[in-house]
């Protein structure tokens, strides 16, 4: 089953791409990959960005992630996403479901409905 990130990565890579965003994460790793006389925005994690494509690249972000999180339901349905993360965050060893709360929070997912599927799951062995 394909997670959000595989929903992402090929449409953030052509944005990046259009709007001249890179990531450096040191001066060197900037010099190399900026252009000489372009002013940069750094957009936190490493991401520079040309100052004039900043909003261009912060809203097409945006609205990629929120393409991302309908595909991502239309193909998988809440439960198996849920049921995904449960097992990626590896909460039927830790009994900690906080971590998925907040990373499914974006698709209007409740804790109650991961605490439900999680009890119907662990009911079931896992």
């Amino acid at each position: 089953m394909k997670n959000l990130q595989d929903y992402r990565n090929d449409k953030q890579s052509k944005l990046f791409t259009q709007t001249g965003t890179f990531f450096a994460f040191s001066k060197e790793q900037f010099r190399k990959a900026r252009t000489e006389g372009v002013k940069y925005a750094h957009l936190g994690a490493g991401m520079y960005c040309p100052k004039e494509y900043a909003k261009t690249l912060l809203d097409g972000l945006n609205k990629i992630e929120r393409d991302s999180i309908k595909q991502d339901v239309e193909e998988n349905g809440k439960e198996k996403i849920i049921i995904r993360e449960l097992y990626a965050y590896e909460c039927f060893y830790t009994y900690d479901t906080d971590s998925v709360v907040g990373e499914l929070a974006a698709y209007g997912i409740t804790e109650e409905e991961i605490l439900k599927i999680f009890r119907d799951e662990r009911s079931k062995g896992a």
